[in-house]
């Protein structure tokens, strides 16, 4: 039987609980399936790491986990640290040296969940938005001088290479060319942002190129926000900067129902090092501990999981649980309006899986 090796980091806030949720749900998968299993390896490392050894991951942290067949993440982020520090010191310190350079966020109403946008149906909003993950704004060029002084300056250098940019149209284009509309939305800001966007939108044309069945269209940052808003029918797939698509996809969340549902997957496509899957919630530090903390969009991170690590049926056993659950109003967690425990919600979606009885 296959064994998968998952390095588990659970992290900070409500990440512990959705990702000991999110275990429980990956057991149930493997049991139920039968032809694998899992060997979870969890790690402390995070803010409460941080505290103590002045680090938020230990200095050979790629190194224990490089080795494994995934990486599931919970969240980070502290009120007592700088949120600079846990993110540059935990998620993007995993995400740049492992090149997950597709961060893969779907997005679609699920059953039960009501969208706060008037008269759209489920299917009107059926989206998937593909972020360049490992440059642009988020690359972390630039510095600061004269700290404390008057004149003290600051530079954020957004970084654009042929090579990131092409690698990432690819990854998006054969994603919408994979999907029934085949359908791509290239989101840009080239007519504020003359040098970096107009070569990303420059090679866009040219990666369609090789993808003539895959209809395309540009829109401009803001103007996609009224897009989404207004007309979320006219949009399938959607590829966008590391800032761009970082914003975009947590208005997606708002407009599916609650940023509680909403998954990700930061894939390294080439398969050289781990891949890593995360709710996109945060650590929401104002409901830790309190038990109420929506684990759907773990378990959908889960579904991801499966899906990269090739247990496709499993994957989709797992999404049929998920949305059982979600279409009963008594299984909903606060940010969905109901009164749900997240272990409540867990144990509804892990009886769901046993008894699936589809595709045996």
């Amino acid at each position: 039987m296959k064994s998968y090796r998952i390095a588990v980091i659970p992290g900070d806030g409500v990440g512990k609980e959705v990702i000991d949720a999110g275990v429980q749900a990956l057991t149930a998968c493997a049991e139920r399936s039968g032809s694998f299993g899992f060997a979870f390896d969890s790690f402390d490392w995070g803010s409460d790491y941080y505290k103590t050894h002045g680090v938020m991951m230990p200095e050979n942290g790629l190194q224990q986990i490089a080795g494994h067949d995934a990486i599931f993440f919970g969240a980070v982020g502290a009120p007592d640290v700088p949120d600079h520090v846990t993110l540059w010191g935990l998620r993007l310190a995993i995400c740049q040296p492992f090149d997950q350079y597709a961060n893969v966020r779907p997005t679609r109403i699920l059953p039960g969940i009501r969208s706060p946008l008037r008269d759209v149906a489920p299917g009107d909003l059926d989206w998937v938005i593909v972020r360049e993950n490992s440059e642009g704004e988020y690359a972390g060029q630039g510095g600061r001088s004269h700290r404390g002084l008057p004149e003290e300056v600051a530079t954020e250098v957004a970084i654009f290479t042929r090579a990131g940019v092409t690698r990432i149209m690819r990854y998006a284009f054969a994603l919408a060319q994979s999907r029934p509309r085949k359908l791509l939305t290239v989101v840009t800001k080239s007519n504020a942002q003359r040098y970096g966007l107009v070569l990303w939108d420059e090679i866009a044309a040219e990666v369609a190129r090789d993808f003539p069945d895959v209809t395309w269209d540009k829109m401009l940052v803001d103007a996609m926000t009224i897009r989404m808003t207004l007309k979320p029918e006219s949009l399938d797939t959607v590829v966008a900067t590391n800032l761009h698509a970082d914003i975009l996809s947590d208005l997606a969340a708002a407009l599916a129902g609650s940023i509680g549902i909403a998954p990700t997957a930061n894939l390294n496509p080439e398969r050289r090092f781990p891949s890593m899957f995360e709710p996109i919630h945060g650590s929401a530090f104002d409901i830790m501990g309190k038990g109420i903390a929506n684990p759907v969009a773990t378990f959908w991170s889960a579904c991801l999981m499966l899906d990269h690590l090739g247990e496709t049926t499993a994957s989709a056993r797992l999404m049929r649980a998920v949305e059982r659950v979600t279409a009963d109003p008594a299984l909903h967690t606060p940010d969905l309006g109901g009164t749900a425990t997240t272990q409540k919600v867990t144990d509804a979606v892990c009886e769901a899986l046993r008894g699936d009885n589809v595709g045996l």
